[in-house]
């Protein structure tokens, strides 16, 4: 089952990316009603765009780890641990973020939790398998 959730997880941020992308150079527009609250405000731009590297890292991270896995290199679990972990961030930082504006948006607070929560039964049977994870 992890490497559906991984795959749709990192292909989904990967496309998120790629559609925010599209609408910042004006090339694609997106109804208002599926943007988050104050969108178009600088500061709210400027935190979602704070988001990129984290987001573009887990994903990286995450299909780079299904390809060693598929390749039977034993490094597939590492790269799935620093992957599900910075997933977990990702979600963990937009909840923090709309608890305290006090934003309580189903439409974005579901993809996040969704982020904080399918990672961490692989996350705690890594932490507490026999065989290490390196």
């Amino acid at each position: 089952m992890r490497p559906w959730l991984m795959r749709i997880t990192d292909f989904g941020m990967l496309t998120y990316w790629a559609m925010t992308v599209l609408v910042a150079g004006s090339i694609i527009d997106i109804p208002a009603e599926w943007l988050f609250k104050d969108y178009h405000d600088r500061r709210v731009v400027a935190w979602n765009w704070s988001f990129m590297p984290l987001d573009i890292v887990f994903a990286a991270t995450g299909l780079w780890s299904l390809r060693l896995e598929r390749m039977g290199d034993p490094r597939w679990k590492i790269w799935t641990v620093i992957s599900l972990t910075l997933t977990v961030c990702a979600g963990l930082m937009a909840i923090s973020y709309w608890i305290i504006v006090q934003d309580f948006d189903p439409s974005w607070w579901i993809p996040n939790l969704f982020l904080i929560i399918w990672p961490l039964p692989y996350l705690w049977n890594f932490a507490n398998s026999e065989r290490q994870v390196v």
